[in-house]
């Protein structure tokens, strides 16, 4: 006789779950050492003495050195492209946060004459290929003068990331009841202080992935900042590309190179992230 069912459940079942369960752990944890493999080992060979990154078999036990690092810093200009790309990353998320937040906030909130249009534009500039643009950004560029100044990319940048602010920041403006902006009005709070005081908390998260985005697009951007600017105005990803020749590639320079653009974006996700994570808890309660 076969075992009865327990709650509409039968002891095979039950049993497979946790074999189930083992397997998706099992599988996650596969993902994820294949994605975290790669920044380990930039790492690891950044550390590694010249003769050791080449090594064959590899060298997981070694005496690590920080020569490739000073190298890349004092030879390459390293530390000033990397100065450069701080400033035009973090001055390109402010102003796309300072401008696309309220327009995701009107766009999400109000009904106005040519919206639909309005809304597809912000969208489509965000498909636009990179290279279209470069030739005609250039020579508007250098008609203003702006050829070699970080400020060129600081605009050019925020072409690409205002849509992203916007189209992400709508959506989580969308989410907040109509009631609440509703109750504020009837106690005097003007449109400022209700999307200041009230969209804003709430829609946090929102804003903390557009932030991450942006930063992160902005950082990582490397064709308009090799058209637009020369060697003192270099940002990070062109100043890895410096150390291709003909002859040899320096990996040891190269890894510590990549492995000082990775760590400024890692440490800005962490700390947004817990901005991320408040807002998830914010009540709208008084």
């Amino acid at each position: 006789m076969s075992a009865p069912a327990v709650y509409g459940r039968t002891p095979a079942a039950g049993k497979r779950r946790p074999r189930v369960a083992w397997i998706q752990v099992v599988g996650l944890i596969v993902v994820i050492c294949a994605c975290l493999f790669p920044f380990y080992w930039m790492v690891v060979s950044s550390l590694k003495e010249a003769t050791d990154v080449m090594a064959s078999p590899p060298l997981f036990w070694f005496t690590p050195t920080l020569d490739h690092y000073w190298e890349a810093l004092d030879n390459h200009g390293v530390g000033s492209s990397l100065l450069n790309s701080i400033i035009v990353a973090a001055s390109t998320t402010t102003l796309a946060l300072a401008l696309g937040t309220p327009a995701a906030y009107a766009l999400a909130r109000y009904e106005f004459k040519a919206k639909g249009e309005l809304w597809f534009w912000f969208i489509t500039n965000r498909m636009v290929s990179p290279i279209v643009l470069a030739l005609p950004i250039f020579l508007l560029a250098r008609e203003l003068d702006l050829i070699n100044s970080l400020l060129v990319l600081i605009l050019v940048y925020l072409t690409f990331n205002l849509p992203i602010v916007v189209w992400i920041c709508a959506d989580q403006f969308k989410s907040v009841p109509v009631e609440l902006a509703e109750a504020a009005r009837l106690e005097g709070a003007s449109e400022f202080t209700i999307f200041w005081r009230l969209y804003l908390p709430l829609g946090a998260p929102g804003v903390a992935v557009s932030a991450i985005f942006s930063f992160i697009f902005s950082w990582n951007e490397l064709l308009y900042a090799l058209v637009l600017t020369r060697s003192e105005t270099h940002t990070a990803p062109v100043a890895a590309t410096s150390f291709m020749s003909g002859y040899e590639l320096p990996w040891g320079e190269i890894m510590a190179t990549g492995t000082m653009i990775v760590l400024p974006v890692i440490i800005f996700a962490m700390i947004v992230s817990r901005q991320l994570v408040r807002g998830l808890t914010m009540g709208a309660t008084k």
